[in-house]
């Protein structure tokens, strides 16, 4: 094997083929924080915001180990002293530390509210720091509890606090994948705002801490319209990824490949930067140069893919065409879609150049952002089904367009109408305003953006995967 197909063998081992964690432990070698998120990791943010693939379930888990807690509370100094953590609310099932949507729904159902629901998943947690014995054989039971015992409730809190305080340490309790509690937005709402109230409330015990996880679409809504949340929101923080911070990523990866392609790929890095990574144990970090936008990051890039997307300049340098094509109507680019693109543009180099001299072909590149869109709109099935049944519905149209053209294939597809009442997600948000509301929720999600002429654009990381053309731009994908 040649160095460049050794290169490219070793860029493929070190990108995991699945990125999602899925509540898993991450990787310690994986655990990259970007400026951003150093707010967001600290205890007192109790509202985190965040799109599809930017790390908040990453991160749920993350602080929810202790190992790479500890290596976090390097950089968030008040995380070194959090030891007693929960998770409140997830993907994965606990019906012990958490009820299921199903549950949720059922006790809403016998009169519960979810301020009530969520003080029960608070105290069930507290009541195995003060080993307070509580109702516990169902759900039901630790909320009628909660309900007809009001002091005890606060003496019990108290008490957890007072006790954290006496070992000098901190507690944390998790909440994420909200949007799976209900496929109902006005349920959601009361469900998101109670739990903000209940983490309102644990801010009067200095030793106990929430962390909520929301989209950006539950966030956007009124559930920060009660009293004091002010209180909440001057902490909020959000999980934003910028081009610097993708690149510094797939650099962490990279020099943490395993067994002698990481030596490879940190000879590739040394050459660059001057100096190696630093090591700590058997993990690697990047210097400042590697996390910062900078000429050195710009090198390291142009080491693996060249200095242009073709035969020259005309064509946009691949250090920031790569990104620019994976990001969204809002212009942001998830880490899950970066890393997909440049792995599969190591595998199809590989497989379609081999003696091309640089590891990523610009054309494997294209190639690569065809596959991160696939990924994309798999994951946009998971979580907004019924935009894939309306973005599904142009395929072949050539954007930008007018709306009145999207409009006429809509009608044209759903004559009735769009039907959400078979799905178990949330609908859009403005259904009730017919193809108005549709588009204002899809441009809300990034999947549609306006141009200064009004015209409807799609932006490639959507477009390609949905079969919609544009002049000059990547070739859309064939979709059966």
């Amino acid at each position: 094997m040649t160095e460049v197909g050794a290169i490219r063998q070793a860029i493929i081992d070190a990108i995991p083929y699945r990125t999602s964690n899925y509540g898993e432990s991450p990787d310690p070698r994986f655990v990259y924080v970007p400026p951003a998120h150093l707010k967001a990791l600290r205890l007192e943010s109790n509202v985190v915001i965040g799109s599809r693939g930017v790390g908040k379930s990453f991160w749920t888990a993350a602080l929810n180990t202790p190992y790479l807690r500890a290596m976090l509370g390097v950089s968030v100094r008040d995380l070194e002293n959090t030891r007693v953590i929960r998770i409140g609310f997830a993907g994965n099932e606990n019906i012990d530390a958490y009820p299921t949507p199903e549950v949720i729904a059922e006790l809403i159902r016998k009169g519960f509210t979810p301020y009530e629901i969520w003080r029960a998943v608070i105290v069930r947690w507290l009541a195995t720091i003060t080993k307070d014995t509580i109702p516990t054989e169902t759900w039901s039971a630790t909320a009628t509890w909660v309900k007809s015992n009001p002091e005890l409730l606060a003496r019990l809190s108290q008490n957890a606090n007072n006790f954290l305080l006496s070992q000098n340490v901190k507690g944390l309790i998790l909440f994420d994948a909200l949007d799976r509690s209900s496929n109902d937005w006005q349920t959601m709402d009361t469900i998101v705002r109670d739990l903000l109230k209940v983490a309102l409330w644990m801010k009067s015990y200095p030793h106990i801490h929430a962390k909520v996880f929301l989209r950006e679409d539950q966030f956007s809504r009124t559930v920060t319209d009660f009293p004091d949340a002010s209180k909440l929101l001057a902490t909020k923080a959000e999980l934003t990824w910028q081009p610097h911070d993708l690149h510094g990523l797939l650099w962490q990866l990279l020099c943490n490949a395993p067994n002698g392609q990481g030596e490879l790929l940190r000879t590739i890095y040394k050459d660059v930067i001057g100096k190696t990574p630093i090591q700590n144990k058997e993990i690697w970090s990047l210097t400042d140069e590697a996390r910062r936008e900078s000429r050195q990051q710009r090198e390291l890039f142009e080491a693996l893919a060249g200095r242009w997307m073709g035969k020259d300049r005309r064509r946009g340098v691949p250090y920031i065409w790569t990104v620019s094509h994976l990001a969204d109507g809002k212009g942001r680019t998830s880490p899950r879609s970066f890393l997909a693109a440049v792995r599969e543009a190591a595998e199809d180099s590989r497989d379609k150049y081999p003696e091309h001299p640089w590891s990523l072909h610009y054309e494997s590149i294209k190639r690569g952002v065809q596959k991160a869109s696939s990924i994309r709109i798999d994951e946009l099935a998971e979580d907004y089904p019924w935009a894939t049944n309306m973005l599904g519905a142009l395929q072949g149209l050539t954007v930008p367009c007018e709306f009145a053209i999207i409009q006429d294939r809509w009608d044209h597809r759903f004559p009735k109408g769009l039907k959400t009442g078979v799905y178990d997600r949330l609908p859009p948000q403005h259904l009730e305003r017919g193809w108005a509301g549709i588009l204002e929720d899809l441009e809300r999600l990034g999947l549609f953006e306006r141009m200064k002429d009004s015209r409807i654009n799609m932006p490639d990381l959507y477009r390609v995967g949905f079969g919609l053309g544009r002049r000059g731009g990547v070739k859309p994908m064939s979709r059966k």
